[in-house]
């Protein structure tokens, strides 16, 4: 199947800004660093003698991070759209590798400007303590020396980017990117599964070498940025830079044994399932995806264009201001959905700071998880613009646990109106794919967020060391259902497929943590649609100017991850999808 073109991407450069600036000029170039250097200094040295010049100073910092943020952001994605342009390469490198470092010192200046004027000018402790404490954690974390490593990271990921992106495969006469073959572990023929499955897993394995040496120059990097803050692991270092002041590593590694003891047993039962109406003596890795009743895959839709209309009509469904805003998206160009040849792996929403509009990208190829990964990121869209009015540009921004959130819920809420794509039968199909889904990701989670305490836990470690403690954590969280008998090879690197795990460490209990507050939401709209979804909204407005907790309890969910709140959501889910625990 062929994904036909959309419409036209926007003209990133042109985009209205949200208000005007006051600060910042109008044609500045934020791409020179001079330019910005210039303008971060005019902030330090500015003189200030109220409280009110400090709140516009404050104001006029905001400014400029969400300017330059966009400016960062249109070449990064310009770059994953077009990885194989040269041009587009070049500016996003040159970026990271000159305006950013210049930049990281000038902020740390400001945070200590801001520290020493809150003394003299007290704000409204409501208003700014998570500003505020974020900025303490920063000044704590920053080093000097730390700069030139940073950029060395970033550009490394840039390097993961360019090998995944230009991986194809030619299968059956043709050439495919690994997203668009990935269609074919659904169909009911089983030699035609095996044959793409080898096909995609032997191109990964091509570039493994490439991808284990981008990623031990990553941990050599990070576990130095870690020693040169004073800490002893970069699992430490690493939560501090995130802000995450509401929970623990220690609170991760008991939601990976709680998830051992209530999620994995029930995960083990959907495969076992699966197997049996496969009738297949065990479950092979090509198994997985494929309708186990032998029926076709589902097709929602053949044109990109058709997968926009469907899902803009959903979002109306579930409220009418989500559909408007969808489409204004759509209008705009903000969306860059179908998959091809050069095009990083993926998909994620980006936020354009200054416009304060969000952008989705995706590789959608006709099949069942490209309409939920457009309701996911279209969850993140509606975050972006519930909490856009807020003056400071930090606030428009959740902790990254509450925006996953946001994006999971949408997925959950969607399911009632999935008939834009489906027929009854076809619909059931979907709606368990995507509760076995569910169950799946929380045990994936537990994984990853292991394997990824393990690695910085052990510095030393070889790469067959870590090649091992991978296999051995995904048989404790994936279960034995399935046998990967003289495949050991491709599951010894599977990990190489998660981008997280190279591009952004630790980013990956949040999906695990906000499945559950997801699946709240999913168990309140049940009661009360209504207020199920008038609360999620009125959290999202929120953005992160509250704490973790207090976006939870907006919310109407609890911010908890152990067995009292897992195991009711597992019993729930248990019975919606007719499986005994």
């Amino acid at each position: 199947m062929r994904m036909a073109e959309q419409s036209t991407l926007a003209d990133f450069d042109q985009l209205p800004l949200y208000q005007e600036r006051r600060f910042v000029p109008v044609d500045a170039d934020l791409r020179n660093k001079e330019t910005v250097v210039a303008l971060y200094e005019s902030l330090i040295s500015r003189a200030i003698d109220t409280i009110a010049e400090f709140e516009h100073w404050i104001l006029d910092r905001s400014e400029l991070e969400a300017a330059l943020d966009q400016s960062g952001s249109v070449l990064y994605i310009r770059m994953t759209c077009q990885t194989d342009n040269p041009e587009h390469a070049g500016a996003y490198t040159r970026f990271i590798e000159t305006i950013i470092p210049a930049v990281e010192p000038l902020e740390d200046r400001l945070d200590r400007r801001y520290l020493e004027l809150s003394k003299k000018f007290p704000l409204n402790k409501e208003r700014y303590h998570v500003y505020t404490r974020a900025v303490k954690k920063d000044i704590e974390l920053f080093r000097e020396e730390n700069i030139p490593l940073k950029t060395q990271v970033r550009l490394l990921s840039q390097d993961y980017q360019t090998v995944c992106g230009a991986m194809t495969v030619n299968f059956q006469g043709k050439e495919y990117t690994l997203s668009q073959i990935s269609k074919f572990l659904q169909e009911p023929d089983r030699s035609l599964r095996e044959s793409a499955w080898r096909a995609s897993a032997g191109r990964r394995l091509q570039d493994k070498d490439r991808l284990e040496d981008i990623f031990d120059k990553m941990c050599g990097l990070r576990n130095q940025i870690a020693a040169n803050a004073g800490y002893g692991n970069f699992a430490d270092y690493q939560f501090n830079a995130y802000h995450r002041f509401d929970y623990t590593p220690a609170d991760c590694k008991e939601y990976h044994k709680t998830v051992a003891r209530i999620v994995v047993p029930l995960w083990s039962k959907v495969l076992e399932r699966r197997r049996k109406l496969m009738k297949l003596d065990v479950l092979r890795p090509w198994d997985l995806q494929a309708d186990p009743l032998g029926r076709k895959p589902l097709k929602p839709f053949s044109q990109v264009n058709e997968l926009i209309g469907g899902v803009e009509r959903i979002f109306q469904k579930i409220h009418p201001d989500l559909g408007r805003q969808f489409a204004g998206m759509r209008e705009r160009g903000l969306l860059d959905l179908e998959s091809r040849k050069g095009k990083a792996p993926g998909g994620y929403q980006n936020t354009l700071s200054e416009a304060r509009q969000p952008f989705i990208f995706m590789n959608a190829v006709g099949v069942d998880d490209d309409v939920r990964t457009l309701l996911h990121e279209g969850g993140h869209a509606f975050h972006c613009l519930a909490c856009a009015p807020d003056p400071l540009h930090e606030y428009r921004h959740g902790p990254m646990e509450f925006n996953e959130v946001a994006s999971m819920s949408m997925e959950l809420l969607a399911n009632d109106h999935l008939t834009e794509f489906y027929g009854p039968d076809d619909l059931l199909r979907s709606k368990q794919d995507h509760l076995e889904g569910v169950v799946h990701i929380l045990a994936w989670v537990a994984l990853i967020d292991a394997f990824q305490h393990w690695i910085y836990e052990n510095p030393g470690h070889s790469r067959e060391d870590r090649k091992k403690q991978w296999v051995r954590l995904y048989g404790e969280f994936m279960g034995p259902a399935v046998d990967w008998e003289g495949t050991e090879d491709i599951l010894g690197f599977l990990w190489h497929r998660q981008l997280h795990v190279f591009e952004v460490p630790f980013y990956y209990i949040e999906y695990g943590i906000a499945q559950l507050g997801a699946l709240q939401i999913w168990l309140n709209a049940r009661n009360d649609k209504d207020q199920a979804i008038a609360r999620y909204r009125e959290a999202l407005a929120l953005g992160g100017a509250k704490p973790l907790p207090a976006l939870f309890k907006a919310a109407g969910l609890r911010f908890d991850f152990s067995a009292s709140t897992i195991a009711p959501l597992m019993e729930a889910l248990a019975k919606e999808l007719r499986l005994a625990l």
